[in-house]
């Protein structure tokens, strides 16, 4: 990681709204964005492809760390290939979320992965959006966010948002995984779900998307880092 590269960490639990909150953010500041979670849904994408138990850590680090992806850039915006496989889709559903929280409780994947983290960080500066970016992988960031909101409500929104791509979908569902992947988040032995000890516990349950950037942009150039 170029230490001199400045760095907006966005962690938090599912649907407090880091991903599409971090990549309007980058599109506005002109800067890199990192999707962390595509990593881990990827690794857990590849490893059901293989037909390997995601309970097996070695066997998952191996697939970790000999990742197949390209982040390819057309007319309709960054294209997720696993494979040479179009997978941009695929990596959103839900159980390939639920398995990736399985696969990222593993030391050995979440070391593959840190090196490959880390080499997002470059100028004009880095957006990167995950559960241990603040706490794990850019430690010196000068800004960093954790963003949360009530089981409910991030429920609710995951609800609208699989809706939207006409998926049908119960709520109560939606929020027992949310409720249970926070447990297995918060409590794994390796980089547990948390608030850096510097970082910015920023509340969205009331806030809409725009203020959540508005915010965010204005701590940056608040601190120079724009």
């Amino acid at each position: 990681m170029n230490t001199e590269t400045p760095v907006i960490t966005l962690d938090g639990p599912g649907g407090a709204g880091k991903g599409t909150v971090s990549m309007l953010l980058a599109g506005r500041l002109g800067w890199h964005f990192l999707d962390s979670g595509a990593l881990y849904r990827l690794t857990a994408l590849a490893a059901s492809n293989h037909g390997i138990e995601l309970s097996q850590d070695s066997a998952v680090a191996v697939i970790a760390e000999h990742l197949d992806v390209r982040f390819d850039q057309d007319v309709n915006g960054t294209q997720i290939m696993l494979e040479d496989e179009r997978v941009t889709e695929n990596i959103r559903e839900e159980q390939v979320g639920i398995n990736a929280s399985i696969v990222a409780a593993h030391h050995r994947v979440r070391d593959a992965l840190l090196k490959r983290q880390r080499a997002f960080a470059e100028l004009p500066g880095l957006v990167a959006d995950g559960r241990d970016m603040g706490t794990v992988v850019f430690t010196k960031a000068p800004l960093k966010i954790f963003m949360t909101a009530t089981a409910d409500e991030r429920a609710q929104r995951r609800v609208r948002q699989l809706q939207a791509k006409g998926d049908v979908v119960e709520f109560e569902r939606v929020l027992t995984d949310i409720v249970e992947r926070d447990e297995r988040d918060q409590n794994r032995a390796i980089a547990p779900l948390r608030p850096a000890d510097d970082a910015i516990v920023l509340d969205t349950t009331n806030m809409t998307i725009v203020e959540v950037v508005d915010y965010i942009e204005n701590e940056a150039r608040t601190r120079n880092l724009v």
